[in-house]
Protein backbone atom coordinates (compact mmCIF):
# COMPACT_ATOMS: atom_id res chain seq x y z
CA UNK A 1 0.00 0.00 0.00
CA UNK A 2 1.54 3.13 -1.44
CA UNK A 3 0.96 6.63 1.20
CA UNK A 4 1.24 10.10 0.33
CA UNK A 5 2.15 12.94 2.93
CA UNK A 6 1.09 16.37 2.00
CA UNK A 7 2.23 19.38 3.59
CA UNK A 8 2.54 23.04 2.82
CA UNK A 9 -1.33 24.49 2.78
CA UNK A 10 -2.63 27.90 5.18
CA UNK A 11 -4.56 30.55 5.43
CA UNK A 12 -3.05 33.23 3.10
CA UNK A 13 -4.37 37.00 1.77
CA UNK A 14 -5.44 37.22 -1.61
CA UNK A 15 -2.29 38.04 -4.29
CA UNK A 16 -0.12 35.69 -1.19
CA UNK A 17 2.17 32.82 -2.34
CA UNK A 18 2.13 29.00 -0.99
CA UNK A 19 4.21 25.74 -1.78
CA UNK A 20 2.65 22.86 -1.40
CA UNK A 21 4.36 19.41 -1.38
CA UNK A 22 3.61 15.84 -1.65
CA UNK A 23 6.05 13.05 -0.49
CA UNK A 24 5.45 9.50 -2.10
CA UNK A 25 6.29 6.34 -0.69
CA UNK A 26 7.39 3.36 -3.38
CA UNK A 27 10.60 3.81 -6.15
CA UNK A 28 10.54 6.65 -8.40
CA UNK A 29 10.81 4.09 -10.89
CA UNK A 30 7.21 2.77 -10.53
CA UNK A 31 5.63 6.07 -10.79
CA UNK A 32 3.93 7.40 -14.41
CA UNK A 33 2.58 10.64 -13.21
CA UNK A 34 1.88 12.86 -10.24
CA UNK A 35 -0.28 15.79 -9.72
CA UNK A 36 -2.41 17.99 -7.42
CA UNK A 37 -6.39 18.17 -7.81
CA UNK A 38 -8.86 20.44 -5.57
CA UNK A 39 -12.29 20.13 -3.83
CA UNK A 40 -13.76 23.15 -2.93
CA UNK A 41 -17.10 22.81 -0.63
CA UNK A 42 -19.81 21.92 -2.47
CA UNK A 43 -18.02 21.03 -5.93
CA UNK A 44 -16.21 18.14 -7.64
CA UNK A 45 -13.01 17.52 -7.04
CA UNK A 46 -10.79 18.98 -9.99
CA UNK A 47 -7.52 18.57 -11.82
CA UNK A 48 -4.97 21.31 -11.09
CA UNK A 49 -1.98 19.97 -12.68
CA UNK A 50 -0.45 16.89 -13.63
CA UNK A 51 3.30 16.10 -14.38
CA UNK A 52 4.42 12.98 -16.27
CA UNK A 53 7.39 10.70 -15.61
CA UNK A 54 8.96 12.49 -18.50
CA UNK A 55 8.19 15.97 -17.40
CA UNK A 56 5.52 17.13 -19.21
CA UNK A 57 3.32 19.10 -17.76
CA UNK A 58 -0.46 19.67 -18.18
CA UNK A 59 -2.39 22.68 -16.14
CA UNK A 60 -5.70 23.50 -15.86
CA UNK A 61 -6.89 26.88 -17.38
CA UNK A 62 -7.75 28.26 -13.64
CA UNK A 63 -4.12 27.34 -12.86
CA UNK A 64 -2.04 28.38 -15.99
CA UNK A 65 0.00 31.29 -15.58
CA UNK A 66 0.26 31.33 -11.67
CA UNK A 67 0.51 27.88 -10.73
CA UNK A 68 3.99 25.56 -11.21
CA UNK A 69 4.07 21.97 -10.68
CA UNK A 70 7.48 20.37 -10.52
CA UNK A 71 9.27 16.94 -9.08
CA UNK A 72 11.88 15.67 -7.34
CA UNK A 73 12.77 12.38 -8.53
CA UNK A 74 15.85 11.61 -5.85
CA UNK A 75 12.95 12.60 -2.94
CA UNK A 76 10.17 10.92 -4.34
CA UNK A 77 8.65 14.62 -4.34
CA UNK A 78 5.61 16.20 -6.31
CA UNK A 79 5.42 20.43 -5.37
CA UNK A 80 2.75 22.56 -6.36
CA UNK A 81 3.76 26.47 -6.41
CA UNK A 82 0.59 28.81 -6.35
CA UNK A 83 1.05 32.30 -6.72
CA UNK A 84 -1.60 35.28 -7.18
CA UNK A 85 -3.72 33.15 -5.26
CA UNK A 86 -7.57 34.45 -5.00
CA UNK A 87 -10.04 33.59 -3.13
CA UNK A 88 -11.57 31.55 -5.60
CA UNK A 89 -9.09 29.27 -5.28
CA UNK A 90 -9.63 27.95 -1.46
CA UNK A 91 -10.05 24.35 -1.17
CA UNK A 92 -8.40 21.20 0.27
CA UNK A 93 -5.66 20.08 -1.90
CA UNK A 94 -4.86 16.84 -3.20
CA UNK A 95 -1.41 14.99 -3.99
CA UNK A 96 -2.45 12.44 -6.93
CA UNK A 97 0.25 9.57 -8.20
CA UNK A 98 -0.32 7.08 -10.58
CA UNK A 99 2.18 3.91 -10.14
CA UNK A 100 2.54 1.17 -12.59
CA UNK A 101 0.93 -2.39 -11.61
CA UNK A 102 3.46 -4.83 -11.61
CA UNK A 103 1.29 -7.26 -13.98
CA UNK A 104 -0.20 -4.16 -16.49
CA UNK A 105 -2.22 -1.14 -15.64
CA UNK A 106 -2.26 1.49 -13.19
CA UNK A 107 -3.39 2.26 -9.42
CA UNK A 108 -4.13 5.82 -7.92
CA UNK A 109 -3.13 6.95 -4.57
CA UNK A 110 -4.33 9.84 -3.31
CA UNK A 111 -2.81 12.22 0.29
CA UNK A 112 -4.96 13.09 2.65
CA UNK A 113 -5.50 16.81 1.37
CA UNK A 114 -4.32 20.13 2.70
CA UNK A 115 -6.33 23.03 2.80
CA UNK A 116 -5.66 26.46 1.38
CA UNK A 117 -7.63 28.98 2.18
CA UNK A 118 -7.36 32.47 0.99
CA UNK A 119 -8.91 35.66 2.52
CA UNK A 120 -9.98 38.68 0.14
Amino acid sequence: QEKLVESGGGLVQAGGSLRLSCAASGSISSIAAMGWYRQAPGKQRELVATISRSGSTIYADSAKGRFTISKDNAKNMVYLQVNSLKPEDTAAYYCNVRYYRAYGGFSDYWGQGTQVTVSS
